[in-house]
């Protein structure tokens, strides 16, 4: 993903008044962030079409998602260099063969859609029968290659027109593509003929197993249809995101993909996207997936700040978030 300039000093996270919180987790601080927060989100909610339009011009402007956020045969022509975004490298050039792999066409150009829903993966999603509602969308984006199948259907929903995948995921599920592939292809199988959004080119080890990635699913005839993100895109939206605000190592794939979802939807509407552990109405437990309760070994993303920016434009209503249950409905414009 994107890099926004290490080294800055500790940010004082607006929903904290503290210091940065691990992604994920907030142990012990129920009075202190999520009543603030659930205070913040109660208000009812109504689109306001000036302000949406004027961040997702902003946004467009300066980032040019439409045109730019996948690598494509027009953008990356023959000849060219690759820079990569996460780390300093290297450029990579672009040989024939490199440049076979990269999209004939850009998936977006001269398309939008009125509703999409961006699925996150948090643990707020489970028993939240949110399924019908994620699926009534007109575009579906999900993040790394979440299970959707063994009773998820009713939560998460299976409809996927997007869907992100981290190298690191094929590292460690499928040992990077070195051996048996066929694992891998069969679990993909849930996601029909959806774009995967692979980031090649944001660090080096990134771009073999991607490569893999792309190879296997041509081999083996899948409908998926394997893209790289474009690193000039991340690091716009690195400067973007920080000129709102925002510091952090490296942006999650949740606001990658939500930035995206604003360039390309009259509608956006999260789900999943909840940074505590601990459910905002409930108030019981929750796991930090709806799908396990594995925690990253290594973090670099400040998901309780991203989720802060996420939640003022909620307010301003450019974008609407869905906590807690869902009740089968029609989405609210």
């Amino acid at each position: 993903m994107s890099n926004v300039q290490p080294g800055r000093p500790p940010h004082k996270d607006p929903i904290m008044n503290s210091g940065p919180v691990p992604s994920g987790t907030c142990k012990g601080c129920r009075d202190t962030v999520t009543e603030k927060v659930v205070e913040r989100y109660s208000h009812s909610w109504k689109k306001q079409e000036d302000k949406f339009r004027n961040f997702r011009s902003l946004l467009s402007n300066r980032c040019h998602g439409l045109t730019k956020a996948m690598v494509t045969q027009a953008n990356t022509p023959l000849g060219s260099k690759v820079v990569y975004d996460g780390e300093k490298r290297k450029p990579l050039q672009v040989t024939p063969e490199l440049f076979s792999t990269f999209a004939k066409e850009n998936p977006f150009v001269n398309t939008t859609w009125d509703t999409c829903s961006v699925v996150g993966n948090g643990g707020i999603l489970a028993n939240s029968s949110c399924g019908e509602k994620i699926d009534s969308a007109q575009f579906v984006i999900r993040c790394n290659l979440p299970p959707l199948e063994n009773g998820y259907e009713r939560d998460v929903g299976n409809k996927t027109d997007l869907v992100t995948a981290n190298p690191s995921i094929l590292m460690e599920k499928y040992g990077g593509l070195q051996e048996r592939r066929r694992p891998f292809v069969e679990s993909l199988r849930s996601y029909g003929d959806s774009l995967m959004l692979l980031p090649a080119f944001s660090y080096g080890p990134n771009t073999p197993v991607s490569l893999r990635a792309l190879y296997t699913i041509q081999d083996f005839d899948s409908p998926l249809r394997p893209v790289f993100l474009n690193p000039e895109y991340l690091q716009s939206l690195a400067h973007f995101w920080q000129g709102q605000g925002l510091r952090t190592v490296r942006l999650s794939t949740g606001l990658i993909v939500a930035s995206l979802a604003l360039e390309l939807c009259a509608n956006v509407h999260l789900y999943g996207f909840w940074p505590f552990n601990e459910h905002p109405h409930r108030h019981q437990p929750l796991t930090n997936h709806y799908y396990d309760n594995r925690q990253s070994k290594k973090t670099v993303h400040a998901m309780p700040a991203e989720f802060d920016h996420l939640l003022r434009l909620h307010s301003q209503g450019v974008l609407r978030i869905h906590l807690g249950e869902c009740a089968p409905a029609r989405y609210a414009r």
